[in-house]
Order: C-alpha cells, then sequence, then structure tokens
C-alpha cells in the first residue's frame, strides 16, 4: 500500500513547525540542552481491542502514579480493525481471516464499532479515584487521563495512510521540546505510530534540516511493541527510521500471557489460580469486574470465535460445535486469562530498580543482554535469570498488583497494604580490593515486619562475584573484588519484603562504580 502523505493542512505545519522552533531545528539556534533525567517515564499506550490489552490496561491504570501518561489510544491490528462504516472493503493476503477460510475483501474484522474499553476503563478508574488518592497522591486526575484517550488508525489492518487523533497526538510528543525517553507502546499494530512518523517524514523529509530532526526524534523515542501484529514496523518504521531504538527484554521474566498459567513454577501456579484470582482481583469492586478472567462469560466481541475463554460452558467438545477455533488448552473457570502486553511497561514501574533509565540494567520485565544464537525462545527467562541473579519477580508483580486493587476498594490507609521505603546511595566510587559499608534507611507506613536481602546483578559489565557480608540487613559491607576492571560498574541490589497482606516488595540498586 503506498504512504500517503496525509491532511498537511495548515494549523498542523503551524503546531509542527513551532515544536521545531522549540528543538532548534533549522533556525539556526543551537542544540536543546537536556534537561535533567525525568522522574517519571513519559509513556504513550496504543491497543486494540483484545481481552488481555483491557487486563493490561487495568493493571496499568492503577501504577499511573509512576508514569507520565502522554497518550491512550485505540490501535487496530490484523486481529482487530473496525472499517470506515462507509462500507469499504479490505483484504490483506495471509492474515488471520484467511488462514480460516474467508476468501473475500470486508469491511471490519473482529472489531466491534461500540466498544470503548479504555474510555470505560476511565470511567472505572474515576469511580474509585478517591480511594486511590488516599493510598498514593500521585495519581493524575481522570479528566487528566481523559484528555489524552484519543482514536488511531482502527479503519484497516495495517494501513497507515491517514492522519488520525491519535497519530497526531503521537506526532506532537515526538516534536516537542521535551527531549527525555518517550515510551511509545504497541501492545496492537504499530500502524498508529507509522502514521505519525510517516506524516513527520512528509512534512519535514525534504527540509535542509530533515537529518537532525530525525536524529532527535530517533534518539528521544524507544518503542515498546508486543509483537508486529499490522507489518507496519517491518514495512515502514524499522527501514525508514532505523535507528529508533526497541524495548529490549532478553526474556520475559514473569510470563502473563495466556500460556503463564501452563509454564509457571509449582511454586508460582498460586498466582494465576481461580482462588488467588477470586480473592485479590476479581473481588475488587468495578475493577475486578472488568479484569478478564476464564469463563467469567464474557467477550470482547460477541460471537468472536476466536475468543473462547470466556464463553460460560467450558467443554472443549461443545465449544467446537459451536464454531470456535481452540488454540490452547482450556483452564478452569476464574483462572487468569492474560495480561499479554503488560511485560511493556513492567520495567517502568518505580519499584527501585531504575530499569527504564538503562535497559541493560534489568527489572521486572527483564533486560537487554547478548544471548547464545541457539537458544529455545521458551528458554530465555530461565537463562537470563540464572545469568544475571535475578530472583522470581513472579510474586512481587502479582503480589503489588493485587495490593493496588485493594486500594481501589480500601478507604482508609489502615485498610490495605503498601510497599516499604527506601533510602540510600545510588552510586558509589570504589577502589578495588576495598571493603565499603553502605547505610541504608529502611522504612515501612504500615509499620510491618521486614525481610531484607541484598543481591548482586551480572550487570553493567563486571561478570564475577561481589563478596557480600551483612546481606540482610540496611548495612551491608561490599568488598570489591581485585580483578574489577577500572570503568566497570557492580550492580548491588537490596530487596526489602514486608509482612503485610499481601507481602509487598520495594527495591534499591546501588551502582558501585570501580575506579
Amino acid at each position: 500500500m503506498p504512504h500517503s502523505s496525509g491532511n498537511k493542512n495548515m494549523n498542523t505545519k503551524i503546531r509542527l513547525v513551532s515544536a521545531c522552533l522549540l528543538l532548534g531545528i533549522g533556525t539556526g539556534a543551537s542544540a536543546a540542552t537536556s534537561p535533567p533525567q525525568e522522574a517519571k517515564p513519559r509513556i504513550i499506550i496504543t491497543c486494540d481491542p483484545e481481552l488481555d490489552d483491557n487486563n493490561s490496561l487495568i493493571r496499568f491504570l492503577l501504577y499511573t502514579t509512576d508514569f507520565d501518561v502522554r497518550g491512550l489510544i485505540y490501535a487496530g491490528s490484523q486481529f482487530h480493525w473496525k472499517g470506515d462504516g462507509k462500507g469499504t472493503t479490505w483484504w490483506v493476503p495471509g492474515r488471520e481471516y484467511a488462514r480460516i477460510g474467508k476468501t473475500a475483501p470486508m469491511t471490519s474484522y473482529r472489531y466491534d464499532p461500540n466498544e470503548r474499553f479504555i474510555d470505560d476503563n476511565v470511567d472505572a478508574y474515576a469511580k474509585v479515584y478517591a480511594n486511590l488518592k488516599r493510598h498514593n497522591p500521585s495519581y493524575p486526575t481522570p479528566d487528566y487521563l481523559r484528555s489524552k484517550i484519543r482514536e488511531g488508525n482502527v479503519a484497516f489492518d495495517g494501513d497507515f495512510t491517514k492522519d488520525t487523533p491519535g497519530s497526531e497526538l503521537i506526532k506532537q510528543e515526538m516534536l516537542d521540546s521535551d527531549t527525555s525517553v518517550l515510551f511509545v507502546q504497541a501492545w496492537g499494530g504499530c500502524s498508529t505510530i507509522a502514521r505519525a512518523l510517516k506524516s513527520i517524514e512528509d512534512i519535514y523529509g525534504s527540509q535542509p534540516y530533515w537529518k537532525e530532526l530525525k536524529d532527535r526524534v530517533s534518539r528521544k523515542v524507544i518503542l515498546c511493541l508486543s509483537g508486529d501484529q499490522d507489518d507496519t514496523y517491518a514495512r515502514y518504521i524499522k527501514p525508514f527510521w532505523p535507528d529508533i531504538r526497541q524495548l529490549e527484554t532478553g526474556g520475559m521474566q514473569v510470563d502473563l500471557t495466556f500460556f503463564g498459567p501452563i509454564t509457571a513454577s509449582e511454586e508460582d501456579k498460586v498466582y494465576y489460580s481461580p482462588e488467588w484470582t477470586q480473592q485479590h482481583i476479581r473481588s475488587k469492586g468495578i475493577f475486578g469486574e472488568r479484569y478478564r478472567v476464564w469463563g467469567d462469560g464474557k467477550q470482547m466481541v460477541k460471537g468472536d470465535i476466536f475468543d473462547f475463554f470466556g464463553v460460560s460452558t467450558l467443554d472443549k467438545d461443545e465449544l467446537q460445535r459451536q464454531g470456535y477455533i481452540l488454540w490452547m488448552p482450556l483452564q478452569p473457570k476464574g483462572t487468569f486469562i492474560s495480561e499479554g502486553d503488560t511485560f511493556c511497561y513492567l520495567n517502568l514501574i518505580d519499584n527501585g530498580l531504575d530499569a527504564w533509565k538503562d535497559q541493560s540494567w534489568g527489572g521486572w520485565t527483564g533486560a537487554k543482554t547478548d544471548l547464545p544464537s541457539d537458544i529455545k525462545e521458551a528458554d530465555k527467562p530461565a537463562y537470563i535469570r540464572k545469568q544475571m541473579g535475578f530472583p522470581d519477580f513472579t510474586p512481587a508483580v502479582q503480589n503489588g498488583f493485587a495490593a493496588r486493587m485493594a486500594w481501589t476498594v480500601a478507604p482508609t490507609m489502615g485498610a490495605a497494604n503498601h510497599e516499604p521505603k527506601i533510602e540510600g546511595p545510588s552510586q558509589i566510587r570504589v577502589r578495588r580490593g576495598q571493603k565499603v559499608t553502605v547505610r541504608c534507611k529502611v522504612t515501612d507506613p504500615d509499620k510491618d515486619k521486614l525481610t531484607l536481602r541484598w543481591m548482586q546483578f551480572h550487570v553493567g559489565g563486571y561478570q564475577g562475584n561481589l563478596k557480600i557480608d551483612n546481606a540482610a540487613t540496611s548495612a551491608p559491607i561490599f568488598t570489591i573484588p581485585a580483578d574489577a576492571p577500572s570503568g566497570q560498574e557492580i550492580h548491588a541490589i537490596l530487596e526489602v519484603t514486608d509482612n503485610g497482606t499481601p507481602p509487598l516488595t520495594h527495591y534499591k540498586r546501588v551502582i558501585l562504580k570501580v575506579e
């Protein structure tokens, strides 16, 4: 499909030229000085009407204390597209709809035009906002979140020939004067993101300052892709914007996909079980009602033959007789289904690991790292965990979510649990062979009993072992290895877990910089 220049109206040009003036592009101005690193990562969410997007969005909204939310945008994908409402037909060879036997172009595919799950979840957020604010005053207002909702390129599978309100918002954020990282997330297809970039190229590609502008946008943006669900990353973004980075996780450390309940270790299976999910998620008010689980009787699009998860009768033969396509084993009613896109933002949560500041540091999602060329996809998480020294993050991730769900229905601080707090240095300059005592202040807002554990993450260059004495205290003694090369970093992590219900974990990363 050809790339259209889209609607270049005068107002759009004025806005974008103003943005470039702020950036000092093509104006003779000196390059803008980067501001101090933001306390919160800037995030734009694009998502399609899939049940796991709905679930990921609920968790995301409960963690908006930790983000600078810049956009909440409806997107399309090869699996869900709305059509233009004018009877226009569409067809892309080799898609899911072709594989199930459809042979003629269609006007839409697996998209209910009345499905407004972003709006509905923000409306639910508004109803629990008063409770949430009591537990953390940093929650953004419902009106602010509503002001960031847009519709993107949802009409047709992989079509990014036209500007949309969603693509315009992304474009403006990419071109604004803030040079801090902008995490643009594609939980569905990338067509809305591709349109934003194509519009920038169409308007500025012939200008003498184009290379500088393109480099600035490329340095600013990190794409967090839940796959390439409409091929627009492969067809346009990667070849035409090759310097835009992607979120790199190595191997997903906490499996919140459809297969999480199947692949979880025996000790972690509880966090996907009907009992745990009912106690900590489904029973917690309006968000609990909106959170999708196996056999809940719901579908995002009525009669969708791929959405068999919520159908109340969980008998395989009956589902197949009704025409459903079963692509994974059925699970007991009430079991966790999926948050297949949550991995895109887990490393951006303010849990003390600061993983969003450097992709190689590692966090709840994983870390950027070199992997053996012959390693199987399913083996990556365990390999990463072993090589980097990561603990099992699943309990911390799920209990953190459970606590925030509890906040939605808990009218007072004393009615719910809250994360421990840690104060201490982030970086220390050290010498080889030196013994260093690091002192942290560890407190708990609920006065819970705390368990402390120091560990080493094998990131930052040095792959040897750091000797840690007093590892269960707030004042450990580190013995800097004699073979640690000058200039490398050693990452020591304090993990603090309280004994509340549910138990909550927070971390502190201390980087030992070898002189």
